[in-house]
């Protein structure tokens, strides 16, 4: 009969991965009809072929919450049961789901589930991708789902108020009014995943924060997902700044297209600078997203296609970055290689 054993570190592990009283154990056991045995550090699994390669997604699950220092829950345990089921049966792009209330929030491309797993298993993300690629939309949706699951007491979501190439000069109105424009994708992404009244319900009571970039210095994130819509348009300080907010139980997401900055000429993106800088630390995730993964209006990735190659050379910091597999491409990628393209 087939089988797995996933090794534990540990008595505490042990226990967090177990659950009181074996409680997950047998919550594993019957959700997917397989025969659990715990002992001497291990957990072995026997079963069928797939019901085996799920309950050992779920149980590696609960040791990644657990080194996260993570409560775990019979909900989320249920949760981790109910993703690995229909992540082992969709296969492909469609590997890692996420359930958002009654809704289903799926990745619709290779792309998108290596970024959805990079959310799942980073508390730092920068993806960096051409438009219609799902940057901010998945990165809102990961981040309304673990509000409601009770993992983060807060989300804050940021956006650098810089002008895409044109000058609007003073706009009416009081604060609110004025930064408006610059958060109305936020608010978009928002809007496709919650009802009009929950999102003012969230926000009225601070459990959604939306706010420009210069308004993070000096504060402090905990319990929250914070993302950073647009990254590019972020200069190197600005990105430090943002980066250092990340407190306790928080993780931080950067979203942005490297090919599309609208700082001074003179200015050094922060996101590709940024890319460079950290993506060889532990705890932190690239992913680069391409014209492959464009899931906006089919005649997106026509106009993609159309300009690429085809503006002016501008200089937006090295755009290093690293690939799916892990390696780290070259400024300047050649044409076959993984890289964003814009």
């Amino acid at each position: 009969m087939p089988e797995a054993t996933i090794s534990l570190d540990g008595h505490d592990e042990e226990l967090a991965v177990f659950g009181s009283r074996d409680q997950y154990l047998r919550q594993v056991r019957d959700a997917l009809g397989v025969k659990v045995l715990a002992r001497h550090g291990e957990v072995r699994v026997e079963g069928e072929p797939e019901r085996v390669a799920q309950a050992r997604r779920v149980f590696e699950e609960l040791r990644v919450l657990y080194r996260r220092k993570r409560a775990i829950s019979a909900g989320e345990v249920a949760e981790l049961i109910e993703t690995a089921v229909r992540g082992e049966s969709a296969g492909g792009p469609d590997s890692v789901t996420l359930l958002e209330g009654s809704r289903q929030v799926r990745a619709r491309t290779d792309g998108q589930a290596r970024y959805l797993r990079a959310l799942r298993d980073h508390e730092l993300v920068f993806c960096v991708g051409p438009a219609g690629t799902g940057k901010t939309y998945l990165a809102v949706a990961v981040a309304v789902a673990a509000l409601r699951r009770g993992q983060i007491k807060k989300i804050v979501l940021v956006r650098p108020a810089v002008e895409a190439g044109e000058h609007l000069g003073f706009l009416p109105g009081d604060l609110e009014a004025k930064i408006n424009p610059y958060l109305r994708p936020l608010l978009d992404a928002l809007h496709d995943l919650m009802d009009c009244d929950q999102i003012r319900r969230y926000m009225g009571n601070d459990l959604i924060e939306i706010a420009p970039l210069a308004y993070m210095r000096g504060r402090t994130l905990n319990d929250a997902v914070i993302i950073l819509d647009e990254g590019q348009n972020a200069t190197v300080p600005q990105m430090k700044m943002f980066l250092t907010r990340m407190g306790q139980n928080a993780r931080i997401v950067v979203t942005g297209d490297i090919t599309q900055v609208d700082l001074p000429p003179e200015a050094l993106s922060g996101l590709a600078d940024a890319v460079d800088r950290l993506s060889d630390v532990p705890g932190v995730g690239v992913i680069l997203l391409d014209k492959s993964d464009i899931v906006r209006h089919p005649l997106v990735q026509a106009i993609v296609n159309a300009y690429e190659g085809s503006e002016p050379a501008r200089e937006t910091g090295s755009g290093a970055g690293r690939r799916g597999d892990g390696q780290v491409t070259p400024d300047h990628p050649p044409p076959s290689g993984p890289a964003a393209s814009g």
